[in-house]
């Protein structure tokens, strides 16, 4: 098991890593719209959802994988009434991509975010 950690994304805010990698996969922490120096997006769903797939990327790409090589999403939103925003997001960065997904909505999210995703992905050789 190793640990991944860049500077490209967020630090864990808690006793957490960004993403363990095991077995030639990729399971990251949610990504919660937090710049790299770890400053909020307190914007739009939209916007939020977009600093969410950079922070995704970079985690992903630290460990040699990328949205390309990812077999499982889990979307947690804060209001159901954000689903098609989000989902069109998230169609826009996966392309034809299409991994499993569970969307589910939360009473609450950590800095009270709007959304938060975490992803499980091949490793590339």
């Amino acid at each position: 098991m190793k640990y991944v950690a860049t500077d490209k994304a967020p630090a864990a805010i808690g006793p957490y890593a960004q993403a363990v990698t095991v077995n030639g996969m990729i399971y990251t922490s949610g990504q919660i719209p937090l710049t790299a120096d770890g400053s909020l997006v307190e914007g739009t769903v939209e916007e939020q959802t977009e600093q969410v797939f950079a922070n995704l990327k970079a985690v992903l790409e630290e460990a040699n994988s990328s949205l390309d090589n990812v077999v499982k999403a889990t979307v947690f939103i804060t209001n159901m009434d954000d689903f098609a925003t989000i989902n069109d997001i998230y169609a826009k960065h996966f392309g034809t991509h299409t991994p499993a997904r569970s969307c589910v909505q939360v009473s609450r999210l950590p800095k009270d975010v709007q959304v938060e995703i975490e992803v499980i992905a091949l490793i590339n050789d």
